[in-house]
């Protein structure tokens, strides 16, 4: 007989752990072996315990989900570990995949998908909630930027200086440089050739 899915559950509410414990001992070939209610007393209990799988929020009093993430890979490189949260950001995403999650479910997945999740986790295989996988599928959004902020941008990557570029608009040196001001922050570019970069990165160029 093949030896039963050991889960720690890890949130800082004990209410969801309750229903986590009631929900998933219902099932011969799932055990949980230990709760903890923050990152700290989970790496605890991965010290004194076997533990196959962690289940786990993300954001927790302490040092968080995404740190005790990267700290269980480290450590203990064979357990694998599930996210369990109600945070559904790109980035809180993409951090905690990158972290070494094997999966990223939301808080209102239906018990058969927690059960199924902890399943292909524990192999090592991809779970994630139907709208993690629309946002991981889906292109990140382009920045919007005008068709003049295009056009200067534009002639920025061609080396054109502001005073260039403002004989060839017709406008004037100081409307380049707000248009330029508007393209960083848009961009979220620390100066004119990181926003080329990030333009072409984006293909906006």
């Amino acid at each position: 007989m093949t030896e039963p899915i050991r889960v720690l559950l890890v949130d800082d509410h004990p209410v969801v752990r309750d229903g986590l414990r009631g929900q998933l001992t219902a099932h011969d070939d799932i055990t949980v072996v230990g709760e903890a209610g923050s990152a700290e007393e989970a790496l605890a209990l991965l010290d004194s315990r076997s533990v196959d799988l962690v289940l786990t929020d993300l954001r927790m009093p302490g040092i968080g989900g995404i740190e005790l993430i990267h700290a269980v890979r480290r450590s203990w490189p064979d357990t694998m570990l599930l996210v369990l949260t109600t945070y559904d950001t790109d980035d809180d995403i993409r951090d905690a995949l990158a972290a070494g999650a094997r999966g990223y479910l939301l808080k209102d997945a239906t018990r058969e998908a927690v059960i199924a999740a902890i399943r292909s986790a524990s192999r090592g295989e991809a779970a994630y909630s139907p709208e993690v996988v629309h946002r991981l599928s889906s292109p990140p959004p382009r920045p919007l930027l005008t068709a003049r902020e295009l056009e200067v941008l534009q002639l920025v990557a061609e080396g054109r200086t502001n005073h260039q570029i403002g004989v060839q608009l017709f406008i004037g040196e100081a409307t380049v440089k707000t248009h330029l001001q508007h393209i960083m922050g848009k961009l979220d570019a620390p100066d004119r050739a990181a926003a080329v970069a990030v333009a072409y990165r984006h293909r906006l160029l």
